[in-house]
């Protein structure tokens, strides 16, 4: 990753016993920072996040598109522009570790964008829930019938060129963010792939999966953010 600046955007809600193995366990080759986005986040995530050496930014407004597009705006306003953006999550779900191989098709076969499928690698035991997988599964065949995409996941560890992340002009605040950004990339003709990523046992409690409300939310989200940019 020598030949490319990546900036780590971390989005996160009450992480405090999580963040700081998320953030050491990111590779530091060609890494310019890594910012984690405090989103409302009551405990002490934002103290772990500083004192395991990360960049900490607010966004009382919660919402994990808020969140996310706070990190954009961060990112946009540096003097040092990244290259890469890579999204991460902070409850150490995601292996930060594979971060080279996420990024590696951008090095080596110009890709614009690389998914991280949990569907590929390997998940273990009540990694996902039920209505996750099952809501995996609905919105990429979507995507397929709609988009012509080709995505078996909508997982969020993911990288993405920052100039072609701008031009997608990001809306969503809430639980669209990851589908919005899938579906733009096909309209705007991005080169994507995905990639295999191993996925675990989050620590802590789901704020979306893990509640009935948080789940029908998530699901009329990302359909319905499906069909909006057809």
């Amino acid at each position: 990753m020598l030949n490319a600046k990546i900036v780590v955007i971390i989005p996160a809600f009450n992480e405090e016993r999580s963040i700081a193995k998320v953030i050491g366990e990111i590779p530091r080759e060609g890494v310019m920072e890594v910012v984690v986005i405090s989103n409302g986040s009551t405990d002490n995530t934002e103290a772990e996040a500083l004192a395991a050496g990360a960049t900490v930014i607010k966004e009382d407004q919660r919402g994990y598109g808020y969140a996310c597009l706070k990190g954009i705006d961060y990112a946009r306003k540096l003097a040092d522009q990244p290259d890469i953006i890579v999204f991460l999550d902070g409850d150490y779900s995601d292996y930060p570790e594979e971060m080279s191989r996420l990024v590696a098709p951008m090095l080596n076969d110009n890709k614009d964008m690389v998914i991280g499928s949990r569907a590929l690698g390997n998940r273990q035991k009540n990694a996902m829930m039920p209505q996750q997988i099952f809501g995996n599964w609905l919105a990429t065949t979507l995507l397929r019938w709609f988009y012509n995409a080709r995505y078996t996941d909508l997982g969020p560890f993911r990288a993405i060129r920052f100039q072609k992340l701008l031009e997608l002009n990001m809306q969503d605040k809430t639980y669209g963010w990851t589908v919005e950004m899938q579906a733009k990339a096909c309209k705007h003709g991005l080169t994507y792939t995905e990639v295999p990523v191993n996925y675990r046992v989050r620590i802590g409690d789901s704020k979306v999966s893990g509640t009935v409300k948080g789940t029908i939310l998530a699901g009329y989200k990302i359909i319905s953010t499906i069909f909006r940019y057809l």
